[in-house]
Formats: C-alpha cells, sequence, structure tokens
C-alpha cells in the first residue's frame, strides 16, 4: 500500500474489530485515508487469528459482539506478552461511565463512541501513536 507523502512517518497498522460491516468499512476507508495499514476482523476470535500474522500497532475493539465480545477480546489480547503494550481502544454505541469503566478494568486505553467521525478516529490513532 502506498502511503501519501509526508505521513509516513505516522502510518501505523490497525486491527479494526467490529461485528458490523458497516463500521468495519468506514473505519477501514477513513483510515486508510488517513495513510494507515488496516486490518479487519468481524469477532474476538477472528481478530486474535489475525493478531499474530498482522501484529498492529493499535487495535480498535467493538464492545457488544457474538461469541467473544470486546472486553473479553481486549483481556486476552492485553494477557499476552507480546501484544499487552499494543493500544486498544473500545467501540460502543453507548456513551456510559460503566462501559469506559469496564473498559480500562480489562486495559484498554481510550473509548470512541460510534458513530465515529473520520477526524475523531484518526486523531485517536495519532494521540496512541505518540504513546506507544
Amino acid at each position: 500500500m502506498q502511503v501519501p507523502e509526508g505521513s509516513r512517518a505516522y502510518a501505523a497498522k490497525v486491527l479494526v474489530i467490529d461485528d458490523s460491516n458497516t463500521i468495519r468499512r468506514s473505519a477501514e476507508i477513513f483510515l486508510k485515508q488517513g495513510g494507515h495499514e488496516v486490518v479487519l476482523a468481524e469477532d474476538g476470535f477472528d481478530a486474535l487469528a489475525k493478531l499474530s500474522e498482522y501484529q498492529p500497532d493499535l487495535v480498535f475493539c467493538d464492545i457488544l459482539m457474538p461469541r467473544l465480545d470486546g472486553y473479553q477480546t481486549c483481556a486476552i489480547i492485553k494477557r499476552n506478552p507480546l501484544f499487552a503494550g499494543v493500544p486498544v481502544v473500545m467501540l460502543s454505541s453507548k456513551d456510559g461511565l460503566f462501559d469506559k469503566a469496564r473498559g480500562r478494568m480489562v486495559g484498554s486505553q481510550d473509548y470512541l463512541t460510534k458513530p465515529f467521525t473520520k477526524d475523531q478516529l484518526l486523531q485517536t490513532v495519532q494521540m496512541h501513536r505518540r504513546e506507544a
């Protein structure tokens, strides 16, 4: 994939985990427009299979998913020493204090409410790239 000139230093490999095809595709379009490499997963099991292969710099993880929810997925990622340092940002359509607190308890670094804008998504990537 070609990265637009001037954004090479900020290009990140981002894993987006969401059971909604619409959210996955929106995130993919926004992130690619920002010059980032994108890997998509439709649930936690799919994501865990892709994690080792793609070794992302940042993970966006939906909370409400079938089979393995976002909290469980985040906890598994954070328990793996290879990926414990990878920032995980929880995605949810609810902007609740409980959801944010529970996300922090399993190791997520941030929380983004859906639907998100291109600017919100790209700002979140840049913020967590600097921390990593």
